[in-house]
């Protein structure tokens, strides 16, 4: 009987990869985690406290004055490559879920506009394209258009206001795009502006037309009503499918609830930190709460799961340290981090079983001093709480996010094999001055 709870903390780098300057030189710099701490303590002259991630081993993995230099809980920690091209949030998604993610088509709108106008109209929609611009207004409402967000011709929005367009329409629309789409995502995205989305209207980089979502004032005025239409996957060898079939319930918090297939989950999407914690927290007690006996089904699942009752994975996405990221605000980045600090503090002792695991890991980097609000390409970190281990391990650089899921699998009592990509991360060695606990060890 194992609860596995994955956090992803959306953003979250720890430094770049050898080749995040090849879109924009500067990013060879990126260091989310390492600028954002400098950056607090030049601004406060204190320094930022994250007792729960350096009691993950955070400062083994990413070594910086003002982390806790080894782990004082029983860890695996180490850092992850993206394995998939850019850095964006779907494909950092469906790639730690399992899916091969390797290939990622990169096209701006503006090289598909006939394709799509006329999808749009074939299905009765009104198009015209705004001063002459690249983008689509879809009956004189809903915006068809490069994402700004993402690094340049990774994903294509759908974005109406909900004032002028039900979200149903935004959706409608999305969908037909998504027929002719290349690319990895067609974003439906509803929300309440603070003014005409076409005061939002901006150029991007690479030639990229799009809304400045950010800037409309969608992410503050709440409403927010998004839904991700990904390229087609085989979403049966990800993990969360897997996992269902297998008799393990199955949570999908946050973002991951907008982002993750999975029929059988139970879907807790929110924005608000606080709120995400929250549906985290009580989706491990509920799994604690059926976790009274040996509670063994009958027979293994589908592919070859135990299909125990007290067993749960719970998929959660703290999607608030991007939005500082895309609006370059460190101070914000560090409360959000904060607050994700002691949500980690409340889940650790409802995780105490052998067989538990808090993996605690990013989808990409996101540096708020970095001076662009894109994502970065960077390494994550990968902390696992292993309650009974009997010391802090330091894991290999995993190849891939795929890898995290492979781990999780193996953690549920799955054969990875069942997944598309990714293979276990193995403890490689101890960490050098970390403490030795006994099996009865119990976080707190």
């Amino acid at each position: 009987m194992s609860k596995i709870v994955i956090l992803v903390v959306d953003g979250f780098g720890i430094g770049a990869m050898p080749d995040a300057g090849a879109l924009r030189p500067g990013d060879a710099e990126a260091d989310t985690l390492g600028h954002l701490l400098d950056h607090h303590r030049a601004a406060t002259g204190r320094p930022l406290e994250l007792p729960s991630f350096g009691a993950l081993g955070l400062g083994a993995v990413h070594p910086h004055p003002d982390l806790a230099p080894r782990p004082s809980l029983p860890v695996a920690a180490g850092r992850a490559a993206l394995g998939y091209p850019g850095a964006d949030t779907y494909a950092g998604h469906q790639t730690m879920m399992g899916a091969d993610f390797s290939r990622v088509t990169v096209a701006r709108l503006a090289e598909h506009l006939q394709e799509v106008t006329a999808a749009l109209r074939a299905a009765g929609h009104r198009t015209e394209l705004l001063d002459g611009k690249p983008l689509v207004v879809v009956d004189g409402r809903v915006l068809v258009h490069d994402n700004l967000e993402a690094d340049p011709g990774i994903n294509w929005n759908a974005s109406a206001r909900l004032t002028e367009a039900p979200f149903a329409q935004v959706l409608d629309v999305a969908r037909v795009v998504r027929t002719v789409a290349p690319v990895a995502r067609v974003i439906a995205v509803g929300g309440h502006a603070d003014g005409p989305l076409t005061g939002f209207v901006r150029h991007g980089e690479a030639g990229t037309v799009g809304l400045d979502t950010p800037a409309s004032g969608f992410y503050r005025n709440g409403g927010l009503e998004v839904q991700h239409l990904g390229a087609p996957l085989d979403h049966t060898r990800q993990l969360p499918d897997a996992a269902a079939r297998a008799g393990v319930p199955v949570t999908l918090v946050g973002k991951a609830a907008d982002l993750l297939a999975c029929e059988a989950a139970v879907r807790r999407p929110a924005v608000d930190t606080g709120e995400v914690l929250r549906h985290t927290v009580d989706a491990v007690r509920a799994a604690a709460r059926q976790d009274c006996g040996p509670g063994q089904k009958d027979g293994p699942g589908q592919d070859g799961g135990s299909g125990q009752e007290g067993s749960a994975l719970v998929v959660s996405n703290v999607q608030e340290t991007d939005l500082a990221g895309h609006e370059q605000d460190p101070d914000r980045y560090a409360a959000v981090l904060r607050q994700v600090d002691e949500g980690i503090a409340e889940l650790l002792p409802l995780l105490t079983a052998p067989g538990d695991r808090l993996i605690v890991t990013g989808d990409h980097g996101n540096d708020p001093t970095i001076g662009h609000a894109f994502h970065t390409r960077e390494y994550v970190p990968v902390l696992i709480h292993r309650p009974g281990a009997e010391a802090a391990e330091r894991l290999p650089d995993a190849a891939s996010l795929a890898d995290v899921g492979a781990t999780a699998a193996v953690a549920l009592g799955l054969s990875p094999a069942g997944l598309a990509s990714g293979a276990p991360l193995h403890v490689e060695r101890p960490i050098r001055g970390a403490a030795a606990f006994p099996s009865s060890h119990a976080a707190h």
